[in-house]
């Protein structure tokens, strides 16, 4: 993740709150189950953080 990030820095430069396999894990889901924002099965890392990484 280190090697992954020093790599593509953020615009804002902030390191990030989440790790990026919980965001992947968390598109994966909703992809999968077709499941609202609210719905998802576990505590996902806010949705703002997740549509950065999708829309990227």
């Amino acid at each position: 993740m280190a090697a992954w990030n020093a790599a593509h820095p953020s615009v804002s430069g902030h390191q990030g709150r989440y790790e990026m396999r919980e965001i992947v894990n968390t598109l994966l889901c909703q992809a999968r189950t077709g499941c609202q924002w609210d719905l998802l099965p576990h505590d996902p890392p806010s949705r703002g953080a997740v549509m950065y990484y999708l829309t990227k």
